[in-house]
């Protein structure tokens, strides 16, 4: 292995500070070459750079090299989210602090570097603009944008041409062409992701000055979002198998072949499960573990995926239901904004920003989960273009996989074209040492300079305290509720025949790929998270209890103990075996 992966990055020296923290719940596994360079490098980071300038975060000016902005990290083949970048808002912001924004966004850990104070950190011209920003997130009625960008990919979906029919060329330039839209959609996103904080910000200081802290985390329950819907979908596809005797016996047989058999049955309740499964890869066949990676596994690529999660489901008895979790989650989370404001009944300027931040909530985190799915589905169009003529070059023995076509680069994509067999020996090489990469550790912090790959340490090497009977892990609250059970550690969710229903789902991370197994679970529990992250969001809507940023949960908690969850407490009890 070389010591240095070909799309890897050299810190900035104006940020020097990256950050695997939230990292895994967007792209937990090494990145593709050409999932790199086209659509990250050419969109997603300048869309990043646009939205932190909108936003009032930093000047073009700021950026060391802004036509190629250091916005995110890749190292090893990992991707890093910018801490450096990111605390300067909490040195910007009237009222802030980098700690503050340290607490929202990332994990606390020991590693963390601290923040170092430079002249040129403060500036009041980033203040008012940060201010005026922060001021809309608090009182606007919608985030227009992100729906537009919703009708937009949308629109691109509904106009999918018929990809075997078109000329390779044609194949290139759809998938080109959609890369300035990701631009635009992640320049959207900043102020989904960034605003999302806001409102719940406001919400645990007035909970905290009222005496209930507790009522923070269930406020912010059953807001609804696009990320939990695929898992609603499976949720009714399973209701019909489960309720057809014949249906059920095909997904008993396993899932060689399965669409096909259920088809060949000719039931109505077959065809009804046909016609909706098809429904169910239309709207969200995009989505699959490291989705936001063109070599991702996707429920429309692999219908094993979602299959597997369906058949989670159809063993499930109905107090399973998202449906009824998710209106006992909006039941409660009406009951005490009921009592809040009966707390705040005598003084109308903190009601009123109690109100504000309920309606920012509402909208921010719902926007957050928004702007992926608008980006998931748009990399899903780029990635059918390329599967497709990829496929074309497996036929004729130019590739030996669909999935190798990943490992060049989007400046080699002409000369593979015309030149493949140029290419063959490169990717082969490339593809063993990127499988390489995924063996490998991702430091937690990159602060300006980075480790050769040699000196990484391997997956799996890291000595930790297995938890015993009594002990108590803490992390951070994520969505109320108690649940018992047994905990089941799964390190990715594509092996959903792992999960019995009302286990406890042990994660390291969690993006939409995870979201149907909440379904089944009684409790989640992740290694890392903070504020705003998925699995709190997702959790809260399901009406499931949640802890994140429990450190080294997936190693330290043993799989098949019955532990006891507190999603308000933020802890997790081992019980015993």
């Amino acid at each position: 292995m070389h010591d240095r992966w070909i799309t890897d990055r050299v810190p900035s020296k104006v940020f020097p500070a990256y950050t695997r923290g939230n990292a895994g719940e967007v792209l937990p596994d090494p990145v593709s070459p050409l999932g790199w360079s086209l659509m990250w490098q050419e969109g997603i980071i300048k869309g990043c750079r646009d939205g932190f300038i909108e936003f009032g975060l930093v000047d073009w000016s700021e950026f060391e090299t802004p036509n190629d902005p250091e916005c995110f990290g890749m190292y090893g083949g990992y991707f890093y989210n910018p801490l450096s970048l990111v605390r300067l808002m909490g040195a910007r912001i009237p009222g802030g602090s980098p700690e503050a924004i340290d607490a929202a966004y990332f994990d606390p850990r020991p590693d963390v570097p601290p923040y170092v104070r430079e002249p040129w950190h403060e500036s009041a011209k980033h203040a008012e603009k940060l201010g005026n920003t922060f001021g809309w997130v608090m009182t606007t009625d919608a985030h227009t944008q992100v729906d537009l960008d919703h009708d937009q990919v949308e629109k691109l979906r509904a106009d999918r041409p018929n990809l075997s029919g078109l000329h390779d060329s044609a194949l290139l330039a759809r998938a080109r062409s959609i890369v300035p839209m990701l631009q635009q959609m992640f320049e959207t996103s900043i102020h989904s992701s960034l605003g999302a904080s806001v409102g719940p910000g406001a919400l645990a200081a007035l909970c905290g000055a009222l005496g209930v802290p507790e009522y923070h985390i269930a406020l912010l329950g059953g807001i609804e979002v696009d990320s939990a819907k695929p898992s609603f979908a499976m949720w009714d596809l399973s209701r019909i198998a489960r309720n057809a005797s014949e249906v059920s016996a095909e997904f008993e047989r396993g899932m060689d072949n399965l669409l096909d058999r259920i088809a060949a049955l000719g039931t109505p309740a077959a065809k009804q499960f046909i016609t909706a499964y098809h429904d169910f890869v239309y709207r969200y066949g995009s989505r699959g573990p490291n989705e936001w990676d063109l070599y991702a596994k996707t429920w429309e690529t692999h219908p094993e995926l979602a299959l597997g999660a369906i058949d989670r489901m159809r063993v499930s008895g109905d107090e399973k239901s998202p449906y009824t979790r998710h209106a006992a989650a909006v039941a409660e989370r009406d009951r005490l904004a009921a009592e809040m404001r009966r707390l705040l009944a005598g003084d109308a300027e903190q009601l009123g920003t109690f109100e504000l931040a309920m309606k920012s909530s509402a909208i921010f985190l719902a926007s957050r989960e928004r702007y992926k799915t608008n980006l998931i589905k748009a990399i899903g169009e780029i990635r059918m273009a390329l599967r497709e003529f990829a496929r074309r070059r497996v036929e004729r023995k130019e590739l030996d996989s669909v999935e190798q076509l990943y490992m060049l680069t989007a400046a080699e994509l002409d000369g593979f074209r015309h030149e493949p067999s140029a290419y063959i020996n490169t990717l082969r090489d490339r593809e063993r040492e990127f499988a390489e990469l995924g063996l490998l550790e991702p430091p937690f912090i990159v602060n300006a300079t980075v480790k050769p790959l040699s000196q990484w340490e391997r997956k799996g090497t890291q000595t930790v305290e297995v938890a015993a009977a009594g002990d108590v892990l803490t992390g951070t609250a994520g969505s109320g509720g108690i649940a018992e059970g047994r905990a089941r550690v799964l390190l990715d969710p594509s092996d959903p025949f792992a999960l019995e229903p009302g286990e406890i789902l042990i994660a390291p991370n969690t993006d939409p790929s995870w979201t149907p197994l909440f379904v089944p679970s009684a409790a989640v529990v992740v290694n890392v998270g903070a504020m705003g992250t998925h699995a709190m969001i997702v959790s809260r809507e399901l009406g499931i209890p949640c802890v994140v940023s429990v450190r080294d949960a997936t190693a330290r908690i043993p799989n098949g103990a019955r532990v006891r969850v507190n999603g308000a407490a933020g802890t997790v009890e081992i019980l015993g075996d």
